[in-house]
């Protein structure tokens, strides 16, 4: 627990004295360090880690590349979002059971930097859907989470230059409304997409990357532009109706830019404490469930942030639910987009007590 602490306090104390005002110097206690929250991975939740991680190692593609329907093969934010399940479990570039994992999705990922506009990371043979700047979004975070992590000075350095010019393609494709559509240009704008860009600029910023406050403050005002009366978040600033998983990305988002308290943070956690995993029935009203693993990777994050007794209730649910929905082997299939990102996804929340992503802390 002592290295835990030290980089979070690090990353707090650091912030503050560079004068980034968005990431406040925070009290390192305010969220959980992972110190009370060991017991509640429990043996059966471990076991299905490591059968996860196992499974993710065994499907990597030769090219380093993950994806196993075909629609998504190589998709950049699948690559990525495997990439962070081996990190959150203490596996580093280069180290660690899957450290090699690791090391070849920075580089499937480093190789899909495009050039038009240049430090766009997208896949163009993989499925983009429902938009290329989601790809980007979380290859960037992705990056970033590993930048102080790579052991090798030639891949460090390649990291560092596309990582640097990954952070311009989104400052650049902010609209005037602060937020981020599909497509690199500076136009149409929703919650999702936003939501994607603003946590990969927090995680570069954690990475020592230079972001402009005026990013930061133009998109929080879009967030809260998006909120709804009940305390959830539309998909678009104009209209629209809340939602579960839109809304569980959005309380995160106004976390990663440095807003922690507030009527739009507490009202939003508010509306997503409706849709605690009880059982069988799943989180959505009407057992709908489109977008699950999407809506609890945002909504497990945003409990941990908000700590207490969001965290502690919340956890053991979405614990115990993924538990039950884990098939034969140990893996999680989402409908849409296959078992590499539900399994991914899965083992992400379920390793947030190790606290090993610097994105978790705050």
């Amino acid at each position: 627990m002592t290295n835990t602490f030290t980089r979070r306090h690090f990353l707090a104390t650091g912030a503050a004295l560079c004068g980034v005002g968005w990431i406040r110097a925070q009290d390192p206690t305010a969220t959980p360090d992972g110190s009370a929250s060991k017991d509640m991975l429990t043996p059966e939740a471990i076991k299905a880690i490591d059968r996860g991680l196992a499974y993710l190692a065994e499907h990597q593609r030769p090219d380093g590349g993950f994806g196993d329907r075909t629609q998504y093969e190589g998709n950049v934010a699948v690559v990525a979002l495997c990439g962070l399940a081996f990190m959150a479990g203490g596996n580093q570039p280069g180290r660690g059971p899957y450290g090699r994992n690791v090391t070849r999705a920075i580089e499937f990922v480093l190789s899909k930097e495009q050039n038009s506009p240049p430090g766009f990371l997208c896949n163009p043979y993989g499925s983009s859907h429902p938009g290329p700047m989601y790809s980007h979004g979380f290859a960037t975070m992705f990056l970033a989470e590993a930048h102080g992590m790579v052991g090798d000075k030639d891949l460090r350095r390649r990291l560092r230059e596309t990582l640097a010019r990954a952070v311009q393609v989104i400052c650049k494709a902010q609209n005037q409304e602060g937020g981020w559509r599909y497509q690199p240009v500076p136009q149409q704008a929703d919650i999702s997409v936003t939501i994607s860009q603003i946590m990969a600029l927090r995680s570069a910023r954690n990475a020592g990357l230079e972001v402009p406050r005026s990013v930061v403050d133009k998109c929080v005002e879009y967030i809260k532009g998006c909120q709804a009366a009940d305390g959830g978040f539309r998909y678009f600033k104009q209209g629209g109706t809340s939602l579960f998983p839109r809304s569980a990305a959005a309380v995160c988002g106004l976390y990663s830019a440095g807003v922690y308290q507030g009527k739009a943070v507490t009202s939003g956690l508010t509306y997503l404490n409706q849709f605690k995993p009880s059982g069988s029935r799943g989180y959505f009203r009407g057992g709908d469930e489109m977008h699950y693993y999407y809506g609890h990777y945002y909504a497990a994050q945003a409990m941990w942030t908000a700590g207490g007794e969001y965290w502690k209730q919340w956890f053991p649910a979405i614990r115990d639910d993924l538990l039950a929905r884990a098939r034969s082997g140990g893996v999680w299939t989402d409908n849409q987009v296959g078992t590499d990102y539900g399994t991914a996804m899965a083992c992400i929340i379920l390793q947030i007590p190790n606290n090993y992503l610097p994105i978790l802390q705050k």
